[in-house]
């Protein structure tokens, strides 16, 4: 079954279009990556396959029904931002304050509400963060909890907003591992938003890639070619596949590793 379709998409913000004319379709099971550079869309595309930026024209269905918000289908990942009071929270708690929403304090969990905080902590190899508290953790173990919350109800599509920035590439990789774990044993759609290719090789079995308003979605041989991004870039690009890796060219300047530098920078002031 198709889990996300973009039939003919805009997507525009304060009066300007963000992707114009968009058409794709993620199908169940799928790991798509989802790339571009800054200000190509990527959340923004997030955003609407969760209801809560509406189409501009088109449609966008998830599971076959117009895409809404508050859709219990679908669990989100957010980027990873400081708050002085999550930090204060062990992990069991900072999962658990999700589970009516998210919203001030902690709820009063039903037995089956527990057992859902035990389960995901168990799904995302955590319950060693259970007690915790998030001031003590590193960048990956929250990414852990942060994946753990998007997994609370047993949603069927899983979106994942930049889980790699400010990450060392060893703790990348262990997050993408992690992902590719949970999305085979969950057997569900996975959308990985990421600046960098490299760390989701081997993972993937589509890649979608933003850029100028528009979209291109396939294999990665097919998408990642200096023809395509050129064209999604508008400007012209080259693609380098070297030691098992794949560097995005416009002339001398590594676009992929520049955006992810320029966001860890701006994470870390």
């Amino acid at each position: 079954m198709t889990a996300v379709k973009f039939d003919n998409v805009t997507l525009a913000i304060a009066g300007r279009n963000i992707l114009s004319g968009v058409s794709l379709a993620i199908e169940a099971q799928e790991f798509v990556g989802l790339l571009g550079p800054n200000g190509a869309g990527k959340t923004t595309l997030l955003r609407a396959i969760m209801g809560l930026v509406p189409a501009a024209s088109g449609r966008i269905s998830v599971f076959g029904d117009a895409a809404a918000r508050g859709n219990p289908a679908i669990g989100y990942m957010p980027q990873l931002r400081g708050n002085t009071d999550a930090l204060r929270l062990n992990g069991r708690d900072f999962v658990a304050s999700v589970v009516n929403g998210h919203r001030l304090g902690l709820p009063i969990l039903s037995r089956a509400a527990r057992a859902d905080v035990e389960r995901v902590l168990d799904l995302v190899e955590a319950q060693d963060l259970a007690k915790r508290p998030l001031l003590e953790m590193s960048g990956g173990e929250r990414q852990r909890l942060l994946l753990a919350q998007a997994l609370i109800g047993s949603p069927r599509l899983l979106l994942l907003d930049e889980p790699l920035i400010s990450l060392d590439p060893k703790r990348q990789r262990a997050v993408v591992a992690l992902v590719k774990r949970v999305q085979s044993a969950l057997a569900i759609p996975v959308v990985f938003s990421s600046h960098e290719l490299n760390p989701l090789l081997g993972t993937l079995d589509k890649v979608m890639y933003l850029g100028n308003g528009h979209a291109a979605i396939g294999s990665v041989s097919e998408v990642v070619t200096g023809p395509v991004l050129s064209r999604l870039y508008g400007a012209p690009i080259t693609v380098v596949c070297l030691g098992g890796k794949i560097f995005v060219l416009s002339g001398e300047y590594e676009v992929e590793g520049d955006a992810h530098r320029h966001e860890h920078d701006h994470a870390a002031v």
